[in-house]
């Protein structure tokens, strides 16, 4: 007895839905998998929407999508691992961050129906609910919620309560409630499982990335990077502008020290002989034996030296340039500085 073998026959439509999902792998930079389970049909026509002009969705089966991915040679079937329950594909010539970016910024809330999990702390605020059907006062007190007839004629909550938290299965007075009150603590939306861009798979926690975190990181960076040239006195073209202001400081104070009779260093050696005749002149108790013009002169506040320490710092600062704009350089003479002076002591 001869057994005849049976070839499967691939409907059409099939075979038509196959190519769609394939022409949609071949033609976008990055391809991902996304959960569209549990989003309403209204809902999940509107993000579509929302993704004309920068993002491509398209839905299938399973075993098609799988299909199509095993189909290109470009090891987008890498993929397959993540096909399951309800997904689509979405195709994007962004890269795959901006992606995940955008599609988490296109979530919105909705109502949360009995026997769902409650995805976070669920809150029922007090006050006036406007409800008017006092009816409902029992659905209320059955889901935890204190609630009463209000004078208005309506439910009144009488205090904050928190009704479920995350993991808690909702009941069906409390979804009730929930829904009358237009409360909608669940989240829904287009949720990226992976995406396969330029030969490799990014999974979703690979790309959920805190990006003003980030973006403070390379600031404090660069910021430590300036600072640490600026200690080891390494020129670059960030650091030489400082480090000749520095040097310029410094070698001002030497000349003040050394009492060099520079043309700018003059109006200091002027300033610092004046203070110190001043101070002399104070500590004269016989106002007869000095000249009118000193007479009744009172002494410095500071001491000459002390003077002309604070008028070399005063001066180096007014040779430092002016903070450039770049992102980083606020940091420099702050948390950076600090870092810098533990680690050379």
């Amino acid at each position: 007895m001869s057994a005849e073998r049976k070839t499967e026959t691939i409907p059409e439509w099939k075979r038509e839905e196959v190519d769609a999902l394939v022409a949609l792998l071949e033609r976008y930079e990055s391809v991902g998998v996304v959960d569209v389970e549990g989003i309403p049909s209204r809902q999940l026509q509107e993000m579509r929407a929302g993704l004309y002009g920068t993002a491509q969705l398209r839905m299938g089966r399973n075993t098609l999508v799988r299909r199509a991915l095993d189909a290109v040679d470009e090891g987008a079937e890498a993929l397959d691992e993540y096909v399951s329950g309800q997904v689509g594909l979405i195709g994007t010539d962004a890269n795959p961050f901006a992606l995940f970016k955008q599609l988490e910024a296109s979530k919105t809330s909705a109502p949360i129906q009995a026997g769902e999990v409650a995805p976070n702390d669920v809150v029922v605020p007090a006050g006036d609910t406007g409800i008017d059907d006092l009816q409902m006062v029992g659905d209320f007190n059955q889901a935890g919620v204190n609630a009463r007839p209000g004078e208005s004629g309506t439910i009144e909550v009488m205090e904050e309560s928190t009704v479920a938290e995350a993991g808690d299965e909702v009941s069906p007075e409390l979804a009730g409630v929930l829904d009358a009150m237009g409360i909608e603590p669940k989240e829904v939306g287009l949720d990226l499982r992976a995406v396969f861009a330029d030969g490799v798979v990014f999974e979703a926690d690979e790309l959920a990335i805190d990006e003003e975190a980030y973006y403070s990181d390379v600031q404090t960076a660069a910021a430590r990077a300036r600072n640490l040239a600026l200690n080891a006195e390494y020129p670059t073209a960030r650091t030489t502008p400082a480090l000749l202001a520095t040097a310029s400081g410094e070698a001002k104070a030497l000349a003040i020290h050394a009492a060099i009779e520079d043309p700018d260093v003059m109006p200091d050696l002027v300033a610092r002989a004046d203070a110190q005749l001043k101070a002399l002149a104070a500590a004269i108790d016989d106002e007869e034996a000095l000249p009118e013009a000193l007479r009744d002169v009172e002494a410095p506040a500071a001491e000459p030296a002390a003077d002309e320490g604070e008028d070399d710092e005063d001066e180096q600062a007014d040779d430092q340039p002016e903070a450039e704009s770049d992102d980083g350089d606020d940091d420099d003479d702050g948390d950076a500085a600090e870092g810098l002076g533990e680690m050379f002591g």
